[in-house]
Parts: structure tokens; C-alpha cells; sequence
């Protein structure tokens, strides 16, 4: 074997592989009695995170009465399944944090965007308008509550940027 072989092999026993705890430089995968009933599930943790990315039902093992040990096809599967999971609710977040419409203006179409900001202490929120080559027209902080759709978009543009109910100071 020779050096690079022998590094590659270290790597690779560096990681927990244990009938029910695997790991690799992101993931690992645990096995848990399931709470809600006889049964066993599995864990999902990104690395450095303390609470699982992921929880799901786990197949008994041949016995009945436990789990079926984790191998690496299970651990691939559990992987690619985490990582969608996290990937798609990344981008709910995105989606709810910065928000747009486009409306009619005056000058032509306008895109109204809601870009909220969740701080623990001081949760707000910046309604802004653009035209159509991306120049901002207006902007105005506001209550991280704050509604936007097309309504309240074109009801915005309307008023000609007038501070909406809920803009502050």
C-alpha cells in the first residue's frame, strides 16, 4: 500500500461505522428507540449541530426487537435524504425572509421587496420598490409582520411611497 492509499484509509476509519452510529465529515446517522412506540428511528445531525436535522422511522432488525444495524447504502440514502431535507428548508427560509411582487407603475412595472430581518431583539423589516432596471425608487423600514402582496404592493406604489401602516422610524 502505498502512502496515499494509507492516508486515504486513516480518513476513512476516522469516522464512527457502528450498527447504529455512522459518521462522515458532515453527517451522522443514529439510531434511537422511537418514542411513540415499540419501534426504533434514525437521527439525522449536520455536523456541529446539536439537534437533528432529520428524525425517521427505522426497520427492526430480523429479531423483532431491534434496530437493523446501519450499513453504508442506509447511511448514503440517510445522507442524500438530510441534505435535500435542509436544502429545501433553507430555501423556505429564503423565501419568507425576502419576499417581491411586481405592480403596475405609473412609469411601468415596479417590484415591491419585503427583506425582513429576524433578530431576537429587534425584528424588522425593509419594504423597498425598483424599477424595471433594478434602480431603487423608495424604501422604508417596517414591522418584520408586515403583509406583502400584490394589494398592499400596488396600494404602496399608489400612494407614491407614502409610509404604509406598520413603517417605522
Amino acid at each position: 500500500m502505498n502512502d496515499d492509499n494509507t492516508q486515504h484509509a486513516l480518513d476513512d476509519n476516522a469516522f464512527a461505522q457502528e450498527p447504529r452510529l455512522w459518521q462522515n465529515e458532515m453527517w451522522t446517522a443514529k439510531v434511537i428507540k422511537n418514542d411513540d412506540d415499540d419501534g426504533w428511528a434514525v437521527a439525522m445531525f449536520k455536523d456541529g449541530e446539536s439537534e437533528a436535522a432529520l428524525i425517521g422511522p427505522w426497520t427492526m432488525g430480523r429479531d423483532k426487537k431491534n434496530p437493523k444495524p446501519l450499513d453504508s447504502n442506509a447511511f448514503i440514502t440517510l445522507v442524500k435524504t438530510a441534505s435535500e431535507f435542509v436544502r429545501r428548508s433553507e430555501q423556505q427560509l429564503h423565501a419568507t425572509l425576502h419576499q417581491s411582487v411586481t405592480v403596475n407603475g405609473r412609469e411601468g412595472r415596479i417590484t415591491v421587496l419585503l427583506d425582513i430581518v429576524p433578530d431576537d431583539d429587534n425584528p424588522h423589516a425593509t419594504l423597498s420598490a425598483q424599477d424595471e432596471g433594478g434602480d431603487t425608487l423608495a424604501e422604508v423600514r417596517v414591522d418584520a409582520g408586515y403583509k406583502l402582496n400584490r394589494n398592499t404592493a400596488q396600494a404602496w406604489v399608489d400612494a407614491g411611497f407614502a409610509k404604509p401602516k406598520g413603517a417605522r422610524d
